[in-house]
């Protein structure tokens, strides 16, 4: 789905560069001339927005590697020398604390954003695993991240979390003593975890890659949820995509730094800023924000290794959403019943979320096991039943006659002069 390269190199070095090693050509075929629906909105510039929030992220890890010391003696302070220290150092750590949470925000919304218009289907599933596979290795490498300052929270978070392994049959024992290397959480956790944590975002990088091929193979999915039919239906990604991507990429810079500026601690815990001690437990653990709904689902399971099971089930069943979901209508715009069972499953979400936040006893408990329950209905009752069901409504011919019919007024047959010129 590439747009056809129109590239014409100018001087001599890029027509010999372009007949040996078409870089410029292929960014021009793939980044320039590249054709996309021309109905997207600006749910579809978070894709551009992970990109550089990624990008943003290994540069600023890179450094702070530069400067942290991955042994338990010495992590805290190292921390706190690049703070006070380093030049810069405060405003490296906060864009790359903070900036691990906005990147979150940033792949919850784009992932909300596919479920809505079926970005998920025909032909598109195995772009959708691949996000998936970003989305767990991105899990992995918050999680990792979150143990390295060696605060309280960071050494308890990574007991529990690591234990959790112990749940598995006859393995499980062997296996949380190779994670920690050694019979408790110390140094040697510390130093995998750090290296583990520096690997991944490269590896990620690798899937984002695939994804983004993926995504080119089989073009992007638009609001319509049909596919472009002729060149009406579509524009050039540059100047029409790339300026939304730009002018909606620094509205969401703003953010970023209005919290990596006046509120950098507001998404951490307190406790971190207290040296680990394994012999002082923290009245409640939790990890960050970004994992409360899932840790609500290992919490609401009585049985640990049916939590275990609960929380890998939780993230694992959006691999086979293309599956789960038998409507041959992909956007939501057109699936009434659909829509507020989606609107729906959003505010069980960020209700579990809330829920991960507080103690694990009464009424959050019970909560927790009806929200958890809902969660997986969802997908396995609610999602299949669904399009079998539901009555939906007709599909426009194209996606220009789409973009004519959202810009008819009430009770009008036809385009107006307003919309004709589009």
């Amino acid at each position: 789905m590439s747009g056809h390269s129109t590239y014409q190199p100018q001087s001599a070095f890029m027509k010999w560069m372009e007949r040996r090693l078409p870089i410029a050509g292929l960014v021009h075929s793939s980044f320039i001339a590249y054709p996309v629906p021309r109905n997207l909105n600006y749910w579809w510039t978070f894709g551009g927005i992970l990109a550089f929030m990624l990008a943003a992220q290994i540069v600023t890890g890179i450094v702070l590697a530069m400067h942290y010391t991955p042994h338990v003696d010495h992590a805290f302070n190292s921390v706190e020398h690049i703070m006070r220290d380093v030049n810069y150092g405060w405003l490296l750590r906060y864009a790359h604390a903070n900036g691990a949470s906005m990147f979150f925000l940033a792949v919850y919304i784009h992932m909300f954003r596919g479920m809505y218009y079926g970005s998920y289907k025909e032909p598109r599933e195995v772009l959708w695993i691949l996000g998936v596979i970003i989305y767990l290795l991105m899990m992995a490498t918050g999680f990792m991240g979150y143990v390295l300052p060696w605060g309280q929270m960071s050494f308890w978070a990574a007991t529990v979390i690591t234990n959790l392994f112990s749940a598995i049959p006859l393995v499980g024992d062997p296996v949380v003593t190779w994670l920690w290397g050694g019979y408790a959480v110390g140094n040697p956790t510390l130093q995998r975890f750090f290296s583990l944590h520096y690997l991944l975002p490269f590896v990620i990088a690798g899937v984002v890659v695939l994804h983004i091929w993926a995504l080119h193979v089989v073009g992007q999915n638009n609001p319509a949820g049909i596919e472009p039919k002729t060149e009406k239906d579509t524009v050039a990604f540059t100047p029409y995509a790339t300026v939304k991507d730009a002018f909606f990429m620094m509205c969401f810079l703003v953010v970023f730094a209005w919290f990596a500026f006046y509120l950098p601690n507001f998404m951490g815990h307190a406790d971190n800023y207290i040296p680990a001690n394994p012999a002082v437990t923290p009245s409640h653990i939790v990890p960050e924000w970004y994992y409360l709904p899932f840790y609500a689902i290992l919490r609401a399971i009585p049985n640990k290794l049916g939590g275990v099971v609960a929380l890998g089930a939780s993230i694992v069943i959006l691999a086979f959403l293309p599956w789960l979901d038998t409507s041959r209508v992909r956007s939501a715009n057109y699936r009434p019943l659909y829509r507020q069972f989606f609107w729906i499953f959003v505010v069980v979400c960020i209700g579990l979320g809330w829920l991960g936040s507080k103690p694990a006893e009464g009424g959050y408990v019970i909560a927790a096991r009806i929200f958890t329950v809902y969660y997986f209905a969802h997908f396995l009752i609610i999602l299949p039943i669904l399009g079998w069901v539901e009555k939906t409504k007709p599909l426009p011919n194209s996606i220009s006659e789409a973009i004519l019919k959202e810009g008819l007024p009430a009770g009008a047959s036809g385009p107006t002069p307003v919309v004709g010129r589009h």
